[in-house]
């Protein structure tokens, strides 16, 4: 795992982004609209107030990512972000390379200063509902989403 890098979002990165994103969406689900919006605009759907994406690099590829996403009102500033779009290619699974993806997101929250945390995921994904567990992410009642494939929300209070 010494190979693995961890950088943060560049234009240039986009595309690996999209790839890994749609990679995985379509793999088990279907790609919805809310996906494309974020995957072909980070720019305007991610990383406005704050919001980030990291990139895992393993030798010269990039297999992962994960975003933060400021899902906080203005008045709350960064109170609230969502853990969104992890994916490692599967290529590189079983690296733990979506584990350190995910402490490095949720380290740069607590930097922020961030008081919540959140994702949603689906219940068949059990590789990564147990990654979010062994992190810190608890099951959380489920709210209103825009994603017809999501079936479980989870919360990490820092």
């Amino acid at each position: 795992m010494n190979d693995i890098s961890i950088h943060p979002y560049s234009p240039g990165y986009q595309p690996d982004f999209k790839r890994l994103n749609i990679e995985w969406i379509s793999r088990y689900f279907a790609v919805e609209p809310h996906d494309l919006e974020q995957l072909d605009h980070p720019d305007v759907h991610v990383l406005p107030n704050h919001g980030q994406i990291f990139f895992a690099k393993l030798d010269d590829a990039i297999v992962g990512c994960v975003a933060m996403v400021n899902t906080g009102t203005p008045e709350q500033g960064v109170s609230e972000f969502e853990l969104a779009k992890m994916a490692v290619s599967p290529t590189a699974q079983g690296k733990g390379i979506g584990k350190k993806l995910c402490l490095v997101a949720i380290d740069y929250a607590r930097q922020l200063g961030v008081k919540t945390i959140w994702l949603e995921s689906n219940r068949i994904l059990t590789p990564a509902l147990t990654m979010y567990e062994s992190v810190g992410f608890r099951e959380v009642p489920s709210i209103p989403t825009p994603y017809a494939r999501a079936d479980i929300r989870m919360e990490m209070v820092l």
